[in-house]
This record gives C-alpha cells, sequence and structure tokens, in this order.
C-alpha cells in the first residue's frame, strides 16, 4: 500500500484529523544522524571505477555509451554497485544486490561483441521491488523475516521478460514491509517505506522527507542513481507516491498489462507492476518489455513499442481535467505539512500544457469517501485467500496461511514488531476468507464500479483525454478502477522537496499518457538530481513487545498500498 494509519472514516474533515494527529510524533525531536555535505560526496565518487559518467544517464544515453564502445555493462553494472555501497547506510533502498550481476553483465558484452543486441535494455542494470521473485541467488520477501530462504518456483513472467531483453537484474529494492499492508503506521509519514530485512528508506532529496511507499526502494533507488531504472508495484499508490516524492516518473498501468504472477500479493483485483525512471523514454522502453496481458487485456490490440509515442506536440489540441476536488489539498492530501505547495506546482504544470495547445477544463471523478471503506473490506478478504495461495506456491517455507505469518511477526517481535504492529493483518484474519461471501462481493463490486464510473463519467461528460491531480492525491481512483496512473515530477518546491503531479485516464490508455507526460517533459524539465538535504530524523520505537497491541478496527494505511 502506501502510507499512513489515517482513521478512514467517510467523513473528509475527520479522515484529515486523524491522518495529521500522526505527524506530530516524527516532526519533534531528532538528532541529527547526517549533516550536510553529503551531496557533493556523491557527485564527486559517483562514477566509481569507470570514468563514465554514468549518473543521471537515461536507458537511452547508456545504450548509445555502450554502442560506441565508451561503457561496457560490466563497468556500468560495478559503478552501480560502488555508489550502492556508498548511499547504502543513508539511503536503505536496496535490500541485497545480486552476486551474478557482474558475470550476467559480462556475458551480454560478449554478445555485443559478436554483434548481437537483444534491444534498448542490452546491458542495462535495474533494481526491482523485494516482493517479485527472481529465480537467483537473491531472496524474494515482501520486506519480512518470515520469508527470508522460501523458494519461488521460477522468475516472475515480468523478469523473465526483463531478462530476455538483456536487462540485469542488479538487486533488490526495499519496499514498506508487505507493501504496507500489515499495521497502522503511527509514527507516519516515517517508516512508510520500512521493512524488517532493509530498514527504513529516507529520501534522497530530503532525509527527513517521507519516502512515501510501499516501493521506496524503487523509488529512492532509481532517484539517486543506484540503477538505471526501476521496477515497482502497486495496490493503491505504492509507485505514484515514491514517485511524487522521488521526482522520478512512474507509471501504475491497466490492471492485466502485466502479469501478477510472482508477485507477493495483496489483491489480484488491483495488483500491478509497473516502470519507475527518470525519464519518460525510460518508462516506455520498460513498459513495452514488461507487458504480459492477461484478464481483460489478454487479446486486446496493443503496442510492441511505446516509445513511437514520445512526440512533441501530443499535448495540441488535447482536453485535460483538472480533478478539481483534489486542487483542495484538505480533501485527500498526503497530511504532511508543505506538501500543500505542491498544488501551485501542478496548476503551473497545466498552464504549460495549456501553452502547449492543450484546453483545461474543471472535472470531477467523484468522492473517493463514497467507495474508500469498501476498498479496504474487499482488500482484507481478498488478502488473507491470495497470501495463503502464494504461500503455498513456495519451497523451503513452514508457512502456508496468514493465521502463520501473524503467529511469526508475534514471536519476533522485536525485529518485526518494531514501529508498528499488525492490526490489517489481523483484520483481514477476522474476514470469512470467502471471496463468494456476500459482504465482499458487494464491497469489491461497489468500489470498482464507483470508482470507474467516476472515471469514465469525467472523461466522457468533459470530452477529456487525461485528468489530473496533485502531488500523493488520488492514487485511489484509478487503482480501483483498474486504470492506469502516470505520476510525474513538476518542480522542486524551495524546500527542496520535489512537487509531483498525477496524470490518469481509462483503460489502456498508457500510449496516450506516455505521449502527453513526454511532451510536457520536454517543456518543464523537472528532472533535477538530488542533494541530500536536511538530517534523518531518529523513529521512535513502538514498544510493541513490553506492553499489550493496540486494539480496535484497522483502517486502509493512507491510500497507498
Amino acid at each position: 500500500m502506501n502510507s499512513t494509519p489515517s482513521q478512514k472514516s467517510t467523513n473528509k474533515d475527520n479522515h484529515q484529523i486523524s491522518r495529521r494527529s500522526f505527524i506530530g510524533t516524527t516532526a519533534a525531536g531528532g538528532a541529527a544522524l547526517l549533516t550536510g555535505g553529503l551531496a557533493s560526496l556523491f557527485k564527486d565518487s559517483a562514477s566509481a571505477r569507470t570514468n563514465f559518467p554514468f549518473v543521471e544517464m537515461s536507458i537511452t544515453q547508456l545504450q548509445a555509451a555502450m554502442a560506441a564502445g565508451q561503457l561496457s555493462a560490466k563497468d556500468l553494472v560495478q559503478g552501480y554497485l560502488n555508489r550502492i555501497q556508498q548511499l547504502g547506510p543513508t539511503l536503505n533502498a536496496v535490500i541485497e544486490t545480486n552476486t551474478n550481476a557482474i558475470a550476467t553483465a559480462n556475458s551480454l558484452d560478449r554478445e555485443r561483441k559478436a554483434g548481437h543486441v537483444r534491444g534498448p535494455l542490452h546491458g542495462i542494470p535495474l533494481l526491482v521491488k523485494d516482493n517479485i521473485a527472481t529465480n537467483d541467488n537473491m531472496q524474494t520477501t515482501a520486506g519480512s523475516l518470515a520469508l527470508y530462504n522460501s523458494k519461488v518456483p521460477g522468475d516472475a513472467p515480468l523478469i523473465a521478460r526483463l531478462r530476455a531483453a538483456g536487462a540485469i537484474i542488479l538487486g533488490k529494492s526495499n519496499l514498506g514491509e508487505w507493501a504496507n499492508f500489515r499495521g497502522n503506521i503511527t509514527v507516519y509519514p516515517l517508516a512508510v517505506g520500512w521493512s524488517a530485512r532493509g530498514g527504513d528508506t529516507k529520501n534522497a532529496y530530503d532525509l527527513s522527507y517521507t519516502s512515501w511507499g510501499s516501493s521506496s526502494g524503487s523509488g529512492a533507488g532509481a532517484a539517486a542513481s543506484l540503477c538505471a531504472a526501476a521496477v515497482g508495484t502497486e495496490t493503491d499508490g505504492s509507485i505514484t507516491g515514491p514517485s511524487a516524492v522521488e521526482n522520478i516518473f512512474g507509471l501504475k498501468p491497466t490492471l492485466g498489462l502485466i502479469s501478477q504472477d510472482g508477485i507477493v500479493p495483496i489483491s489480484h483485483q488491483q495488483d500491478i507492476a509497473g516502470p519507475m525512471g527518470r525519464t519518460v523514454t525510460d518508462v516506455a522502453i520498460m513498459l513495452g518489455t514488461m507487458q504480459t496481458p492477461f484478464g481483460a487485456v489478454a487479446g486486446q490490440p496493443l503496442p510492441n513499442d511505446y516509445t513511437q509515442f514520445l512526440q512533441r506536440g501530443s499535448l495540441n489540441g488535447k482536453r485535460i481535467g483538472r480533478d478539481l476536488r483534489f486542487f483542495d489539498y484538505n480533501y485527500f492530501g498526503s497530511g504532511i505539512p508543505g506538501d500543500e505547495e505542491s498544488v501551485a506546482f501542478a496548476n503551473h504544470a497545466l498552464d504549460v500544457m495549456h501553452s502547449l495547445g492543450a484546453t483545461i477544463v474543471d472535472t470531477d471523478t467523484g468522492d473517493v469517501f463514497a467507495y474508500l471503506d469498501d476498498e479496504f473490506t474487499a482488500l482484507l478478504f481478498e488478502f488473507k485467500v491470495q497470501i495463503a495461495q502464494y504461500l503455498q506456491t513456495l519451497g523451503h517455507t513452514k508457512f502456508a496461511t496468514l493465521a502463520d505469518l501473524i503467529a511469526f511477526d508475534n514471536s519476533h517481535c522485536v525485529q518485526e514488531l518494531v514501529y508498528y504492529g499488525q492490526e490489517v493483518f489481523e483484520a483481514a484474519e477476522m474476514t470469512s476468507g470467502d471471496l463468494t461471501d456476500p459482504v465482499y462481493v458487494a464491497a469489491r463490486n461497489h468500489a470498482t464500479g464507483t470508482a470507474r464510473s467516476g472515471i469514465d463519467g469525467a472523461m466522457a461528460r468533459d470530452n477529456l483525454d487525461a485528468i489530473v491531480a496533485p502531488h500523493l492525491t488520488n492514487s485511489t481512483g484509478p487503482a480501483v478502477a483498474g486504470y492506469p496512473n502516470f505520476s510525474m515530477p513538476v518542480g522542486i518546491r524551495p524546500s527542496g522537496r520535489p512537487a509531483g503531479m498525477l496524470m490518469y485516464s481509462t483503460f489502456l490508455h498508457e500510449p496516450q499518457l506516455i505521449a502527453m507526460a513526454y511532451d510536457l517533459e520536454q517543456e518543464l524539465n523537472p528532472r533535477k538530481q538530488p542533494q541530500f538535504l536536511n538530517a534523518i530524523i531518529p523513529i521512535p520505537n513502538a514498544d510493541l513487545c513490553n506492553k499489550p497491541q493496540p486494539q480496535g478496527k484497522a483502517h486502509l494505511p493512507h491510500g497507498r498500498i
């Protein structure tokens, strides 16, 4: 998921108050663990053992350098590994690196020398979130110690596609443990990107800010040039959120465009993997390789290459909806002080879109509070059933059910229940575990139907090509609908924190979103290298091992799983 433990009341005012009540825990008090000088240190050592300046380079630039003989895949992998080693103690973005990465790079270099280049990802090192199965020496654990040393049956299909295209799986990126679907994060906005295996992911732009979640390591890793690009997953906000706070581009695709097989599930009704990178071009390159259609997408005509849509002038003549209620940041914003400033950046981006020939109209995709509780209810049912199904595919593990995982956390309290508990796990366990249960069926049908009708209705009513909302707001509508949502950077605030913007549309409109995002990117040029500002704020231990865990109703961690 993604962030905070907000009280998901259907009353938006109560929702906002409860969300913000947690912020004081982290805003006060933190001794500085790290101070200035980091940016210059990391810039000076960025190129590691290669003279080629790979930091901030796009996939296209790296590929051109390798084609010209200026750079080898081996040197590039080594450069990223050295940078991971330098930044690892600060960012906690990478859980582990792939011991086979250098050997794979050598093999791909030999292929290139022999005249065989598989495509634009040949020799390109990627980080993938640690809830995506890789059949190699690395773990697939969703950040939990419970799955350590378990054995996946094989590569996830999207990983197999990436490897076949010549990509190098450099390592596993950190995440909010169990994709932030375990407990109420009472230390929000920190620990949103925490896992027992990987620690707490820090934001590369401002070490005291949030890394969001749950694809926190993929976001920070791509932002800090620990990889060429990264793969994240989203149930609600976990690609789009980390992308927004890390000044990168992240696409949550249409549900069904990329196979869910091999991904530790929350909900097959919402889970989707997606590309996260420093340019729209990187996202387009990865999407074409990763797509493995199923369900409603299977049999649909799909582009093989999304880079064909990277054309200037793509915004000319388009109609863009301003999703008006989300521009009131009190309605469904992050609740983090200062994030309301990002609304002005979204409005500026809309002005730039207008200058490029787009017509901007106010629109309304509906009240997310009308179906937020039903989304959470449905996810609880789905998780209990689908996590058990996933566990039964694993070897070398004694865990078969959600109840087993709950018992493990209780017996390993000191390691696992550090900053928050497992109220969400426990609420899921209390469901019937029956996806024909009328309570479940009603909740899922209402949530999905309402979200889809909200977006489709706005698109049709106002004759729109896409809809826009500000930084860390409407991930929920597109997530529940199963529609694409593109998070893109639109500037850096005076504080040094990034400002992001969401652009979403309807079923399989990835080509249109990529085209319009590219046009805006070329005009705005919003991508800036991180400066590692401010100091890390220590996170208070929840002390759950020495007292009873809090009782009460679990709530959806602020959108965003």
